[in-house]
């Protein structure tokens, strides 16, 4: 096919709407633009003129997918702003938090939105009917990162027990162990998953574009809720210095804004993640990377799926030490309705966390415990020039397919990042105009 012309409505961000546009004439690309037309939300002005107590609260109902990493963010903000600390047991009970959301999010994503991409499926509703063993597991899988947030956070949609200084109620040593055995007896349902998935990787697409991956890196482990911002291409940074890392600017055809750091773009999410901080994977999950040959650093963006079932190795493992490290310490006696008595200082406080799509930064002003400037960076937004670039890429080494497959390949590669609301249009109806 030698003149194509697409123009496709894609949906993506946070409830948001992206159109892919392509125009080849005669093999040679003319136009391509990666388009987010949504109106942009600015769910910043919601917090100004807010108490401390009501910010984290409202931010939880940004995206009921990320909620927890949301809440997670703005009490680090709020905290650094206002001069509170918490105690161990609270910061390991936010770990539990924001690891049932990435296991919540990665099998959502991995099970429901990407497997049916492989299969040839439209959906994950045929799915069922052509492979019921392995989306009932998936569904199970999914169940657990509900009951990974309902036990920690008090439910699995826009949490309400996490709250500055520490939690309104906590989960007692019985919720936990039982916890523990839920994670324990999921691992047969995770082999499964990574044992039908090795049968299909030959469906990913062949690419590769060298780019950079910024994450949270941390000495002691893993880095997902605490760490300092780290990029490939030049290595840690001051989370102070956030604004100058992301960059953000305006694009014509965005009504969202791109970021860049030391190249024309960078990568967040999973692969940024695995590929920064590999050496702290847990044993299990670098048994799932090698069971897919993923090594760092990998440049191939349809590889961040494999890298969050890798992630979601991690988790379960990491889970099970957090569990185990909180009952050998026995919790501290706390009772319901908690509420930390705190005299807020003024003050600027940034937060930073790793939401499953990539980092998510919240920043807020205080003044006498009232907001008094906020801003918010996430993670789908800094992956926006990625996407443009990857597609600029990879358009032309596609041309001479049939249009069936670069419909398929176009939408997997979008996909691939896991923008934050994908799961609300799976498949994508592309018209091709031949010239």
């Amino acid at each position: 096919m030698t003149d194509i012309e697409i123009k496709e409505e894609y949906v993506t961000r946070v409830e948001g709407h992206g159109n892919i546009v392509v125009n080849a004439a005669n093999g040679e690309v003319e136009n391509c633009e990666w388009q987010i037309v949504e109106s942009p939300r600015y769910f910043e002005s919601m917090f100004i003129g807010k108490n401390y107590e009501a910010v984290p609260h409202i931010t939880s109902r940004i995206c009921g997918i990320c909620s927890a990493s949301h809440v997670n963010s703005s009490l680090k903000a709020v905290e650094n702003a206002i001069g509170v600390e918490i105690s161990e047991q609270d910061r390991k009970l936010r770990k539990l938090s924001l690891n049932g959301e990435m296991v919540q999010s990665h099998v959502l994503h991995v099970g429901y939105l990407a497997l049916p991409d492989l299969v040839g499926s439209k959906s994950v509703l045929p799915l069922a009917a052509s492979h019921r063993d392995e989306v009932e597991t998936v569904i199970r899988l999914h169940r657990l990162g509900n009951e990974l947030l309902e036990t920690t956070a008090g439910r699995s949609v826009h949490t309400e027990r996490l709250i500055p200084g520490g939690f309104s109620r906590i989960p007692s040593e019985r919720d936990l162990e039982d916890l523990r055995g839920k994670l324990e007896g999921a691992w047969d349902d995770l082999d499964a998953v990574v044992e039908f998935l090795g049968t299909l990787t030959d469906e990913l697409p062949e690419f590769e574009r060298e780019t950079e991956f910024i994450s949270l890196t941390h000495p002691d482990e893993y880095a997902l809720l605490d760490g300092v911002i780290y990029s490939s291409d030049t290595g840690e940074m001051r989370n102070e210095d956030y604004e100058s890392i992301v960059n953000e600017y305006i694009v014509p055809q965005s009504s969202a804004k791109f970021t860049k750091h030391a190249r024309e773009s960078y990568f967040v999410g999973a692969l940024a993640r695995v590929n920064n901080n590999f050496d702290q994977l847990s044993p299990k999950a670098k048994e799932v990377a090698a069971a897919f040959g993923l090594e760092p650093v990998c440049h191939d963006p349809f590889m961040n799926n494999v890298a969050q079932v890798v992630e979601l190795a991690h988790l379960f493992e990491y889970s099970i030490d957090l569990i185990d490290e909180l009952l050998d310490a026995g919790l501290e006696p706390q009772s319901d309705y908690n509420r930390p008595d705190i005299t807020p200082e003024d003050g600027r406080g940034i937060g930073i966390v790793e939401a499953p799509r990539g980092i998510l930064i919240h920043d807020y002003t205080f003044e006498d415990g009232t907001c008094r400037k906020a801003n918010s960076v996430i993670p789908t937004n800094q992956n926006h020039a990625n996407i443009q670039h990857d597609m600029e890429a990879f358009v032309p080494t596609i041309l001479d397919e049939d249009e069936a497959e670069i419909t398929r390949k176009l939408e997997m590669l979008v996909r691939a990042y896991d923008p934050c609301i994908s799961c609300s249009t799976h498949y994508l109806e592309v018209e091709f105009v031949e010239g």
